[in-house]
């Protein structure tokens, strides 16, 4: 690694934190705050960035990890959204190709004696004509109805009784949480900013009635010009520090997914399918060896911190899946589950969450404090553009247009030359290894083959049955600013999400790994596989799944 990627690191972000002064302090390290990092610190702000636990650790690592326009916005007559959701998603395949992904969606039309209900045929062509030319047609593709047994070739286990035809149309997905650290590696490494996880935020200073700083947990004192709170859920309870009273201005919507085994769900796109005896859909999402389904869009009343999947929540997704498809789920084929919460800006006007509006709100508080919410994935880009512009006016300073719909997000750099014919043995490692390893940090890829070239033992799998290798375990430590067992299962790898039991069976191996990159001791190793392990368990046990752990 250079000298600067290898920059990305926390004793470094923190010492920085304490002897700087900044233009702008962020708080929240989920896909909103580093995108508000990116584009602040790639217009020349003096940008600092601060995470409570990891980046990505709340909502940006437990969506449906979907880029996309919004088809159902459509319904909700939000033209201007979807337009600028799907602008927002061609930027991301362009500028990040090694983490986000074209991935067509099927539409399948369900009937009785082989006759679908023509209203709602129509319903969809008349849609899909309009994402088409709203901006889906971005993709290089339009929409298209295909037959029953084209569509079965895609789903083979959708119930052919039942299924009479199927709309195709394309949209794009993400690793979520990969692409948060990318974006705020982006902005730390190639345009000077700071960011530190595990460093959350106790208080705020108030100087004259204005807000200049936090003071974080481990007593280090962040002074900054401007402070931006991008805290997503938690956004009340940091303006709470500055107003001295709860806004109570989110409304949170728990989303839950559920993994199966890719053979108990097969497809090789994604599909969209109604939820019986609801006016919702849930996703059928192809993952490597996995499918995952969701999600719900459901108020949610309990703890922030610690959103849990319920054996109802598993119950919703089985039953969607088994009122369509020929080969019924049942509870013990689901190998992982994640829960997430939506900030959604409250609008007494609408009785369901899942009526709120997705678009984001840029508000500012009599201290200065500037907060955002709303938003999603697909358009954190645009959300850190108008939340800087906004900074720019605080400062009461003219600053450049945002540059962040050109920055290539970190890893692109060298990504396509990867897939070329020779590259594999070029580099001397197998070519579905290189493949697996350019789609989770595409030019960088070349680095952790060199790891694996020093140390073979790097080149052997990190939780047995899922493709990580060791080496990505070690990158993470060293590269990745990941300083705890779940930050690597979960997080920097996806392993919690896909396979909770097999993940936790290998957390005391991963943290005799990390300890040799982090120094800890015997204590600190058990430490950390236990918690993780805790995790787990406790995350089976909520939604009434079993995890067997030795």
């Amino acid at each position: 690694m250079t000298g600067a990627a290898a920059g990305f690191d926390r004793v470094a972000g923190l010492a920085r934190l304490r002897d700087e002064t900044f233009d702008v302090l962020i708080i929240g390290g989920g896909i909103t705050g580093a995108g508000v990092a990116l584009d602040a610190a790639s217009r020349g702000l003096r940008t600092a960035l601060v995470e409570r636990d990891d980046f990505a650790s709340g909502t940006s690592s437990k969506s449906s990890k979907l880029v996309h326009g919004g088809l159902r916005y459509l319904q909700q007559r939000e033209y201007r959204l979807v337009y600028e959701n799907l602008r927002e998603r061609q930027l991301l395949l362009d500028n990040a190709p090694h983490l986000v992904h074209h991935l067509p969606f099927l539409i399948p039309l369900f009937g009785r004696n082989g006759v679908v209900n023509k209203a709602t045929a129509k319903a969809y062509r008349s849609a899909l004509v309009l994402y088409d030319a709203t901006g889906g047609v971005r993709i290089g593709k339009r929409h298209q109805r295909v037959s029953k047994q084209q569509a079965l070739k895609h789903l083979p286990t959708l119930d052919a009784d039942l299924l009479t035809a199927a709309f195709l149309y394309h949209d794009a997905a993400a690793d979520d949480a990969r692409l948060t650290l990318a974006v705020v590696r982006t902005a730390v490494v190639d345009h000077g900013a700071v960011a530190v996880n595990h460093a959350g935020v106790t208080s705020l200073f108030v100087d004259d009635g204005v807000v200049h700083g936090a003071l974080l947990e481990d007593g280090t004192v962040v002074r900054a010009s401007v402070v931006v709170n991008a805290a997503g859920v938690w956004s009340d309870e940091v303006r709470t520090m500055a107003e001295g009273r709860d806004p109570d201005s989110i409304r949170p919507a728990k989303g839950i997914h559920i993994t199966v085994p890719a053979q108990k769900l097969p497809c090789d796109i994604a599909a969209v399918v109604p939820v019986p005896g609801d006016r919702r859909s849930v996703f059928v999402v192809p993952w490597g060896d996995f499918t995952y389904v969701g999600t719900t869009d459901t108020d949610y009343q309990g703890d922030i911190d610690d959103p849990q999947v319920t054996p109802d929540d598993v119950a919703y997704c089985l039953r969607a899946i088994n009122a369509w498809f020929s080969r019924q789920l049942e509870p013990a084929d689901v190998t992982s589950t994640w829960a997430g919460l939506r900030p959604l800006v409250k609008d007494e006007a609408r009785v369901r969450t899942a009526d709120l509006s997705r678009r984001h709100n840029v508000a500012v508080s009599d201290q200065g404090l500037i907060t955002i919410t709303g938003g999603k994935l697909t358009t954190y880009r645009k959300m850190g553009q108008d939340t800087v512009d906004e900074v720019g006016r605080r400062l009461k300073r003219r600053l450049p247009r945002s540059r962040t719909a050109r920055i290539a997000i970190r890893g692109a750099e060298g990504y396509s030359t990867l897939g070329e014919p020779g590259a594999a043995a070029a580099l001397g490692v197998d070519a579905a290894v290189l493949a697996h390893l350019a789609g989770r940090f595409g030019g960088e890829a070349r680095a952790l083959v060199a790891m694996m070239a020093a140390d073979p033992s790097l080149a052997q799998p990190l939780v047995p049955g899922l493709p990580y290798l060791r080496a990505e375990a070690v990158y993470a430590a060293r590269y990745e600013m990941a300083t705890t067992v779940e930050d690597v299962l979960s997080r920097r790898t996806r392993a919690l999400l896909e396979h909770r039991e097999a993940s936790a069976a290998a957390a005391a191996d991963v943290a005799r790994l990390l300890a040799g990159e982090l120094g800890w001791s015997d204590e600190q190793t058990e430490a950390s596989a236990e918690a993780y392990i805790t995790l787990a368990r406790r995350e089976s046990s909520a939604a009434g799944l079993g995890l067997h752990t030795a």
